[in-house]
């Protein structure tokens, strides 16, 4: 009797709990469906939230342009064989224009290089004559050569320092290697304000204790008014070779500019350039923090030219030029006529804040000029669906 009522109880709680499990699974279900349907609309359905009609996506793009100055830098700075490099030997591959001076340090204390590089370029230029950085803040002089000549590409090589480094652990206090450019002038010489007398870069070096890739982890660029600028590169649609045109000015920095594992051609370089010649890549300097209500620049190692060879296309439509950089993800990638019709870049789905020109656009019919102009209406709110997607790409690393 016991063990027959043991069993109806047992059917009973059974008979309770069939509702519990079938609302979890219900549950379980509902979540996953609504799962599925984000990813779906994610990366197929943008249409059917947000209307794809040409027209009226014409009427709700409207992006702020950036006026940029145009500064031409004289030098060019890559690694070479960035994988490779040690504290054993660093190769570099540098040229120049100008007459100029090159001085390299190993172990520069971090805080006294950003306060030396606020000074002004008289300041600088004296200091320069012997040490521009003082011994007491670096640990070894690398190399120091004076009076170099305009030259093409040539190779460096820094062997490694006697006794070791000592980074310490990270964050560390001290750069492993800064590399000064600095334009030889003569003491009465006059230069525009808007030349460039030196260019920084700063080179991290994989050890044991920091085993990060040896890159350029920072450029920057000296203005003879004295403004400081932090170079960084211009992703352009294709790896081939472009130079700026003349008709809106923006700074085009192709050796200098620097990140990953070369810093040829002023903007952030590519790093597998090895021609002597410089490329005429571009890059964008932006003025670091304090640096008041300085423009950004568009920097060029190379001088304007109004048909640039090897003229590269527009990714969406392939038949006009590309001629527009986007911010703040800087890629270079289409042209006037497809800008009008994007909210978002085509290569990385980020949303377009700003942009500006890295050469003129003439190429535009006179009716499409002026019918962009009219479509240019101010944007209303962000869709609800761009910022769950902004805030999930950050969420995922993907930006």
């Amino acid at each position: 009797m016991s063990a027959f009522s043991s069993l109806a109880f047992s059917a009973v709680e059974i008979t309770n709990l069939l509702p519990l499990t079938a609302v979890i699974v219900c549950i379980g279900a509902t979540i996953m469906f609504l799962i599925k349907a984000a990813v779906i609309l994610r990366v197929q359905a943008d249409d059917v939230l947000r209307p794809s009609n040409v027209a009226q996506q014409n009427h709700n793009v409207h992006v702020p342009r950036l006026k940029m100055t145009r500064v031409h830098i004289p030098f060019t700075f890559r690694l070479l064989d960035a994988g490779n490099n040690s504290f054993d030997e660093v190769r570099l591959a540098v040229s120049s224009q100008v007459r100029y001076s090159l001085q390299a340090f190993w172990g520069v204390s971090i805080r006294e290089l950003h306060v030396s590089l606020w000074r002004t370029w008289n300041d600088l230029r004296k200091a320069s004559s012997s040490l521009i950085v003082d011994s007491s803040y670096c640990q070894q002089l690398a190399t120091n050569v004076r009076c170099c000549q305009p030259h093409s590409e040539h190779i460096i090589a820094l062997q490694s320092p006697k006794p070791p480094l000592i980074l310490g652990a990270p964050p560390r206090l001290a750069y492993p290697l800064v590399v000064f450019m600095i334009r030889e002038t003569e003491p009465d010489e006059l230069l525009h304000p808007d030349e460039t007398v030196i260019l920084v870069n700063v080179v991290h070096l994989r050890d044991p204790v920091c085993p990060l890739p040896t890159s350029i982890l920072a450029q920057y660029l000296k203005q003879a008014s004295g403004q400081l600028s932090c170079l960084k590169q211009l992703y352009l649609a294709t790896g081939d070779p472009m130079t700026a045109d003349e008709g809106s000015g923006g700074p085009t920095a192709t050796s200098a500019g620097g990140s990953n594992n070369g810093g040829a051609g002023g903007s952030g370089g590519s790093s597998g350039a090895s021609s002597g010649v410089p490329t005429g890549t571009l890059s964008l300097a932006e003025p670091v923090a304090c640096a008041g209500n300085n423009e950004p620049l568009l920097c060029s190692d190379s001088a304007p030219r109004d048909c640039p060879v090897g003229e590269q296309l527009c990714v969406v439509c392939h038949y006009f030029p590309l001629s527009r950089a986007l911010l703040p993800c800087r890629h270079t990638c289409i042209c006037a006529v497809c800008f009008s019709k994007l909210d978002r870049c085509p290569m990385c789905r980020a949303t377009i804040t700003s942009y500006f020109c890295i050469r003129n656009e003439e190429y535009l019919p006179a009716n499409t000029t002026n019918e962009l102009k009219v479509n240019s209406k101010p944007k209303g709110t962000v869709h609800w669906l761009d910022a769950l997607n902004d805030r999930l790409t950050d969420f995922l690393g993907f930006r």
